[in-house]
């Protein structure tokens, strides 16, 4: 990721767009070789995934590499939504999201502070932050209420996905 180009990340509405009100961070590009073997790490999750949620899963949307500078954040959001912009996203059952860098809340030899990954019950109350490891993956149904908490210093680098 650090030989990628960044992209503002957007976010679903009547349009995708950036919004640095509800979301900052960067898309970041990877070489081919690289992402199609990242595409087969999440491949391989969805056998697992099903069983836990004892669903069947028939696809996902694609990977999305993100990076989280200081100062970066998401606020409160759901990945699932009827949205014109992107039909795709009524369509989204779990949402996926692999860590690829550790913390300094997770341990103390982590390489940034803040961005925990923070999930709401159905009452928008808080419930838990997750703060990242490298290698973790994090599955949910993607109706949970969720936010990417302000990076205060380091880079959190993620990948994210949606299984249908």
């Amino acid at each position: 990721m650090d030989a990628g180009t960044p992209e503002i990340a957007e976010i679903l509405d009547a349009t995708i767009a950036p919004d640095e009100t509800v979301r900052r961070s960067s898309h970041m590009d990877v070489d081919l070789e690289t992402f199609a073997w990242l595409d087969g790490v999440l491949d391989a999750s969805r056998a697992p995934v099903q069983q836990h949620f004892a669903m069947t899963l028939t696809g996902r949307e694609g990977i999305s590499l993100l990076r989280y500078q200081p100062g970066d954040y998401f606020k409160p959001h759901r990945d699932w939504g009827v949205v014109p912009s992107w039909p795709d996203a009524a369509r989204r059952r779990i949402s996926l999201v692999l860590f690829l860098r550790t913390s300094r809340d997770a341990d103390s030899a982590g390489t940034f502070s803040g961005g925990a990954l923070r999930l709401f019950d159905d009452k928008g109350d808080e419930v838990r932050d997750i703060h990242p490891r490298a290698g973790t993956l994090v599955a949910f149904p993607s109706t949970t209420l969720h936010e990417v908490t302000p990076i205060s210093d380091g880079i959190r680098d993620v990948i994210v996905d949606w299984f249908y």
